[in-house]
């Protein structure tokens, strides 16, 4: 019986012993907390600005007749094409040449005039050596010779100009282009200056859109961007800007920008929808961390890094560039390589190591673009 006490006390005494000698060891596992952690890496960043467009001529004119009257033919209509001195309209030149004619008489009574009064001239100019001749006499009939010529030569503008007229009853399409517009038609009484057609001048196509205020000067100083046609919107093509607005838009407050086509493709047409992209390259490269990794505990956001090595934390402020859905975009305050932990940030103790819970993960990911 005493024998079985003491055997049953060694056997507690051994197990006070044991529990003892291991409270250390599991105190020591219980301090080293795990936690989750990635890489910082720094990317060069992109801020990009897509604008909606359209297709439209650098150069769209209408074209209108420079004499009244009524229009008795109309060669065209929206969507042909027309070359340089292809006759788009006419009006009635009937009355022009009525005007031709009296014109032509009037220069031939003119030219008449003239060559009488010449020859009374050249009469009395005969008699200068006679004592018939009276010098008031020969300066009047130099005058009206001098008066005659001026006729003539008044009678033949007078001509020209009704032959010009009678010219301008025909309209021509100035340069080779697409007929956009029909704004006039036969049987219709115009007005000299009255727009019949619009046309756009082929060999050169530009996108406009309005670009908003905030980004003007990032227009104005890029000069160039990247079009992309909705009717095939996976390719691109260079555009450089031609003219920007000085002033905004009354109604969209955004200002207009032209931007010409670099070798656009053949099925390119007026009136297309456009996408323009303007990307430009940020001066400084930042790290993006999840939200979850940033520990704020006053107006200073911050981190912990973490030394692979020792386990070792440290609370590092850092400086955010963005708050973004896809996470924390770090500017300054991290170096390239280091090790900051993603989760749990709140209930880490400084003077506590951690371990990580996997290793081979610590690489950072690229940004979105």
């Amino acid at each position: 019986m005493m024998r079985n006490r003491l055997a049953c006390s060694l056997i507690a005494l051994t197990a006070v012993g044991l529990a003892a000698c291991s409270e250390p060891e599991a105190q020591k596992v219980e301090d080293i907390r795990p936690v989750r952690a990635e890489k910082v890496t720094f990317h060069e960043q992109t801020r990009s600005l897509s604008l909606a467009g359209i297709v439209s001529a650098r150069i769209e004119s209408p074209l209108a007749f420079q004499v009244a009257g009524k229009i008795i033919e109309r060669s065209v209509d929206a969507g042909a094409r027309v070359k340089a001195g292809q006759v788009i309209a006419r009006i009635d030149p009937e009355d022009y040449r009525l005007r031709v004619r009296e014109a032509q008489a009037q220069v031939a009574s003119a030219e008449a005039d003239l060559a009488r009064a010449k020859a009374d001239l050249d009469r009395y100019a005969k008699l200068k050596s006679s004592q018939v001749f009276v010098q008031a006499v020969y300066d009047q009939r130099l005058a009206t010779a001098n008066v005659a010529a001026s006729t003539v030569q008044r009678a033949r503008s007078s001509l020209k100009i009704a032959e010009n007229q009678l010219g301008y009853t025909d309209l021509l399409a100035s340069a080779a282009g697409v007929v956009t517009g029909v704004l006039a038609e036969p049987g219709q009484v115009v007005q000299a200056g009255q727009s019949v057609v619009r046309v756009a001048q082929e060999g050169g196509l530009e996108v406009t859109v309005g670009v908003p205020e905030n980004r003007v000067e990032e227009i104005r100083a890029k000069g160039g961007a990247q079009v992309s046609l909705w009717a095939e919107p996976d390719k691109e093509w260079p555009a450089t800007l031609r003219e920007l607005s000085p002033s905004a838009d009354a109604a969209t407050r955004t200002y207009a920008a032209k931007f010409a086509l670099e070798n656009p493709p053949a099925y390119a047409q007026i009136g297309m929808t456009a996408t323009l992209s303007l990307k430009q390259q940020l001066p400084k490269p930042l790290a993006r961390l999840p939200l979850s990794a940033i520990f704020q505990k006053g107006p200073q956001p911050a981190v912990w890094i973490v030394d692979v090595a020792s386990g070792k934390v440290t609370l590092t402020p850092v400086e955010v560039a963005a708050f973004r859905e896809d996470g924390a975009w770090i500017s300054s305050g991290l170096t390239e390589g280091q090790t900051v932990v993603t989760a749990g940030v709140n209930k880490i103790d400084p003077a506590q190591k951690v371990r990580l819970m996997d290793a081979s993960k610590l690489v950072g990911e690229a940004p979105a673009k």
